[in-house]
């Protein structure tokens, strides 16, 4: 007996992105360009580190961070050269940006506008997620509660005038980054998610209410362990279908569809045997399209040498030919959910959504995520710890780190070019073009919109209208962000490193006795100061640092992100340091360490043995160690107690002596 065949409608592939972005806006139109040429679908735009944190390019905390790891956008002539020729009404765009969400999603409405383009058909998403930046990412501006009424601001604006446009996406890609569990991931976005939410009812109207649910998107991780990853993804659908409906009221099943895009784990990629990363990025992309129930709608990839450095248009064009090949070539979008009725699928599901529920009702106990976002911190850095000593104790298994360390030479690096190095000279050319805009644009236009932008932010109204008005007068960026932080207040998140001990104890023994022994040479217990230069906000390695540092008896002192170069040696010179390190991961290291270490002799410290973590060519190592940095750390430097063991040598004045 034949039996009829269900034929599935094929679904529409997913967009296909490339996070992108560097040097100048110049620069990085052309490689948009090129990249939407070779079949890019959507675009992904990464601003560098001054414009995330709401700095104009001169800033002293911009030195060395100018188009490192993105472009910088400091106006509206910035903004009008990124997108020279890219129609925006025919584009979706994503706009990785967060404290300054409101000021750059202006600039962009002021440039379409320009182009004539209809405002109200504008497509694509401005992240706008403050919470996530206050627990993984670092790039916030303002406190906790004014940051969720600006985010507020955007949703509200967007969804009465830019109604396809999503005002936020919830973000839980960085907490993964920063060690989260799936159940912790799951937890902490839902109520972020929720957060924004409670604080938006009553400022819609109620029958609008369910739209504006159904814009919020979402931003999501996918790891290495892809049945465990893409079991949390269906957990992420049938969560917010609940919220939605049963928190919010939302009646329409459309308006409760989970919507997110992907970028797949950057954590996991090695600076060892590299070209490992490319297996790596294929299998974590399969956890977030295998399930057409739970599939992305929107996937970026990162290329398979973001360890080693900045990628390189060939490298990220090899990942999105890793998208084009899975959407296009296979049969995967011609089949429903392969995974529905599957009990063992299902099984987890229940399990991770079980876990998440319990961590979603401990938050709300502490008064929802903005309430609790000291403790989420020091659970991330806990969660963190714990799979940093699986790592190192070799319970997990990473290929060609802590196992199979050995075999041939990668032929894709060692070579000359291998990765982007952005031209020293950008920095100063980008201040130069800031300080022409300057003198060129009308000053009373300027003075008056942001005196209307002061007056919105002291009356609680919408910054929005004010803003785009002043995005059109030639304001900066800095300008914009120095009248919300004069507003709203500055804000230094907590570090999770809390004064007691972690349940980390592998090893620790002979290091204990070892600080021990030098403490008493050195007549006090060893002090070791760690510290992050610039405007880097990955501080996940210098946290993971500081708490092995005080397992081991360290006195640590690690007062966060975004410090200036003087405010390290001051510290150094009041706390009586032993030993200095410092972390970078945005590819300044070369000019901030330098200015560290020029402060550390015209201090008289050039005594304090300096050592220094980041993503460091090889090249760059070298003229570290030129500049007297001890030891130059990478991340192919897992073991923690190894380079425990480094500071304690060097703090030894018996050691130093002998040298």
């Amino acid at each position: 007996m034949s039996h009829p065949q269900h034929t599935p409608q094929k679904d529409r592939p997913w967009l296909i992105r490339t996070y992108a972005g560097h040097s100048t806006a110049t620069a990085s139109n052309a490689l948009y360009r090129a990249n939407l040429a070779k079949g890019q679908t959507g675009l992904s735009v990464a601003f560098d580190l001054p414009t995330q944190t709401g700095y104009d390019s001169d800033h002293v905390l911009a030195r060395g961070e100018v188009g490192k790891v993105g472009v910088p956008v400091c106006h509206l002539g910035d903004m009008r050269t990124l997108f020279d020729q890219i129609p925006l009404d025919q584009m979706n765009t994503s706009m990785t940006i967060n404290a300054t969400a409101p000021w750059l999603l202006a600039l962009y409405i002021a440039v379409a506008e320009e182009q004539g383009a209809d405002v109200r058909a504008l497509q694509g998403t401005v992240q706008n997620d403050i919470i996530k930046e206050y627990l993984s990412r670092g790039t916030y501006m303002c406190p906790p509660k004014p940051s969720l009424k600006l985010i507020a601001d955007v949703a509200e604006y967007c969804y009465r005038e830019i109604p396809k446009w999503n005002p936020m996406n919830v973000c839980s890609y960085h907490l993964q980054e920063a060690g989260a569990t799936p159940e912790q991931e799951l937890a902490f976005a839902l109520a972020t998610a929720q957060a924004v939410l409670d604080d938006l009812q009553g400022k819609v109207p109620a029958e609008d209410f369910p739209r504006v649910v159904g814009r919020i998107s979402f931003f999501v991780n996918a790891g290495i362990r892809f049945v465990t990853e893409m079991c949390k993804m269906r957990a992420f659908v049938d969560l917010w279908d609940e919220i939605c409906r049963d928190r919010y009221g939302v009646a329409d099943p459309k308006l409760r569809r989970f919507r997110y895009g992907v970028q797949v784990n950057s954590l996991g990629l090695t600076e060892q045997q590299p070209e490992n990363n490319v297996y790596r990025i294929l299998i974590e992309m399969l956890a977030v399209t295998l399930s057409k129930k739970a599939r992305a709608r929107a996937v970026q990839l990162p290329a398979w040498n973001e360890a080693l450095g900045l990628p390189r248009p060939w490298d990220q064009q090899w990942s999105m030919r890793m998208q084009q090949i899975m959407a296009y070539e296979t049969d995967l979008l011609e089949y429903d959910d392969l995974f529905d009725e599957n009990p063992a699928v299902d099984r987890k599901v229940e399990e991770l959504k079980d876990g998440a529920r319990a961590e979603l009702a401990n938050l709300d106990a502490m008064g929802g995520a903005v309430g609790a976002i000291e403790y989420m911190k020091g659970r991330l850095v806990e969660a963190n710890a714990a799979r940093l000593g699986r790592i190192e104790q070799g319970e997990t298994v990473v290929v060609g780190v802590n196992r199979w360390t050995e075999g041939e030479t990668s032929p894709l690096t060692g070579g000359d070019g291998d990765i982007m190095v952005v031209d020293p000279r950008v920095e100063a050319e980008q201040i130069a073009r800031l300080d022409e805009w300057r003198a060129e644009r009308n000053a009373d236009a300027v003075a008056r919109a942001l005196q209307d932008l002061r007056a919105a932010a002291a009356n609680g109204d919408n910054v929005m209208p004010p803003s785009i008005a002043a995005a059109r007068a030639g304001v900066t960026t800095g300008e914009w962000a120095a009248e919300m932080r004069a507003a709203f207040g500055e804000y230094r998140a907590p570090t999770g490193v809390s004064s007691s001990p972690s349940n980390q104890t592998e090893g620790l023994d002979d290091l204990r006795d070892a600080v021990d022994m030098v403490s008493d040479r050195l007549g006090r217990r060893l002090k070791f100061l760690m510290g992050k230069p610039g405007l880097d906000g990955h501080s996940n390695g210098a946290e993971q640092i500081a708490v092995r540092a005080r397992d081991c008896g360290m006195d640590i002192s690690y007062e966060g992100i975004r410090l200036t170069p003087e405010q390290i040696v001051t510290a150094a010179q009041e706390e009586e340091a032993h030993v200095i390190g410092l972390s970078i991961l945005s590819g300044s290291h070369l000019p901030l360490i330098e200015d560290v270490m020029t402060r550390l002799r015209a201090a008289g410290l050039s005594h304090i043995p300096v050592v220094v973590g980041g993503i460091i060519p090889d090249e760059d190592a070298t003229a570290l160690r030129a500049m007297g940095v001890a030891r130059v750390y990478t991340p192919k430097d897992f073991q923690l107690n190894a380079i425990m063991a480094d500071i304690v040598t060097l703090a030894d004045p018996k050691q130093v002596a002998a040298e």
